[in-house]
C-alpha cells in the first residue's frame, strides 16, 4: 500500500510541476517579432565588429613584434661588431704597447751594455 500511496504522490507532484511551469512561461514578457529581429542584429554586428578589431589589433602587434626583434638583432649584432673591434684595437694597442716597452727596454740594456764597456774601458 505504501509503494501505491507514493507512484500517486509523484504523480502528483509530476503534474503540478508541469502545470507551474506552463503558468510561469505564461507569466513571461516575450519579445515582438521585430524587437527580436532588432536585438539579434545589434549582438551579431558587436560581435562581428570585436572580432574585426581583435583581428586588426593582433596583425598591427605581430609586426610590430616582428620589426622590433628584427630591430633588436640588428643592435645586438652592431654591438657585437662593435665590441669585436674594439677588443681588436685594444689588442692591436696593447701589442703595440709591449713592443713599444720591449723597443725601451732593450735600448735601456744597449745604453747600460754601452755604458758598462765605456766604464770598464776607462777603468
Amino acid at each position: 500500500m505504501a509503494k501505491k500511496e507514493a507512484n500517486k504522490k509523484e504523480m502528483k507532484n509530476k503534474k503540478s510541476f508541469f502545470k507551474d511551469f506552463k503558468a510561469e512561461l505564461k507569466k513571461v514578457s516575450w519579445p515582438t517579432p521585430k524587437q527580436l529581429v532588432n536585438n539579434t542584429v545589434a549582438v551579431v554586428s558587436i560581435v562581428l565588429l570585436t572580432a574585426v578589431i581583435v583581428f586588426v589589433l593582433d596583425v598591427v602587434f605581430e609586426n610590430i613584434n616582428k620589426q622590433g626583434i628584427n630591430k633588436i638583432k640588428e643592435v645586438i649584432a652592431t654591438n657585437t661588431t662593435e665590441e669585436n673591434s674594439t677588443e681588436e684595437e685594444t689588442t692591436d694597442n696593447s701589442e703595440e704597447e709591449k713592443t713599444e716597452e720591449n723597443k725601451s727596454a732593450d735600448s735601456d740594456e744597449t745604453v747600460e751594455a754601452e755604458n758598462d764597456t765605456n766604464a770598464e774601458s776607462n777603468e
